[in-house]
């Protein structure tokens, strides 16, 4: 068959995000032009690879083959791609992350300017969200992620760990004080987080007694709860490789540090298992790595 690569490829994303119009938005085409593409590839693999009436898109049995065997050509395309061009002139290329808004902030943002000095070729595409993304749908080429992995398909390379503590700006220890105790902190001004109700369970050291952190501010989102922390709102628990630079400028200070302060957790650079050889991607989380090793 004289399959064109790009067909194939606007076919697998028709399958991951579900309807033409989506994949021609993130094109920026038109829909005539998926269409097309659809159209040709049919009539080159002679067989009908998508249902498509009222209620959507559906595989027929000819896609579902395809779109296994559309995925591997792609995914060794790519690999080739990479080998070469890294071979050429090191890694190059867009690499699409997923991390959370708050470490997006913390660990990407600084550690960009060395990464694109020791790799000029490369590029990175930042989706800061705290939600867990589906990877082959949104694209993704890395995720940075805690905790136990949510499929099979993915291959997870720790890079780091992650501890959280107590923290409150200067301005609130002023205005409400210092709780000396576990009692006393359940009468403070708590920020908890709703799209991680986990992070509001502040377990003590001392005796693992838990307190469930009841929000006097709430949000969904663990940028704004270090807004809101450095803003005198109220007292928060947050990752310590975000927090500790701010304690050295006096923005924050620790909180019940002895008895709150969390046991590490690891971070892991996570990918699909067909990405993962890519010299791209593998030249970001070794960066990545090594540059969260030096900021301990």
């Amino acid at each position: 068959m004289n399959l064109q690569l790009n067909d194939v490829a606007v076919f697998v994303r028709i399958v991951e995000l579900g309807s033409l119009s989506s994949v021609a938005r993130e094109r920026n085409v038109p829909v005539s032009q998926i269409t097309r593409a659809l159209a040709r590839l049919e009539k080159t693999c002679q067989a009908r690879l998508l249902h498509r009436n009222t209620h959507g898109l559906s595989l027929t049995d000819e896609g579902d083959d395809f779109v296994l065997h559309a995925r591997r050509l792609l995914d060794a395309t790519a690999d080739l791609q990479g080998t070469l061009s890294a071979r050429a002139g090191g890694p190059s290329g867009w690499v699409r992350l997923s991390v959370s808004a708050v470490l997006a902030q913390a660990v990407i943002a600084p550690s960009l300017p060395s990464l694109y000095q020791r790799h000029p070729g490369l590029h990175v595409d930042i989706a800061a969200d705290d939600r867990i993304v589906d990877m082959a749908r949104d694209g993704i080429d890395v995720a940075i992620r805690s905790g136990p992995l949510a499929s099979e398909n993915l291959v997870a390379r720790p890079i780091g760990e992650l501890t959280r503590s107590l923290y409150a700006a200067p301005s609130y220890v002023e205005r409400f004080g210092v709780p000396k105790n576990r009692e006393e902190l359940a009468r403070h001004r708590l920020l908890t987080n709703t799209a991680s109700p986990s992070l509001n369970r502040w377990a003590s050291r001392r005796d693992g007694a838990e307190v469930l952190a009841r929000g006097h501010t709430r949000t969904d989102n663990t940028a704004v709860v270090v807004a809101l922390l450095l803003n005198g709102v109220g007292i928060a628990r947050i990752v310590d490789v975000v927090a500790l630079p701010l304690v050295k400028t006096g923005a924050l200070i620790p909180i019940l540090a002895d008895e709150f302060a969390t046991a590490p957790v690891p971070m892991y650079a996570v990918m699909l298992q067909e990405r993962h050889r890519l010299p791209k991607v593998r030249a970001c989380i070794e960066h990545w790595a090594d540059w969260l090793s030096r900021t301990r």
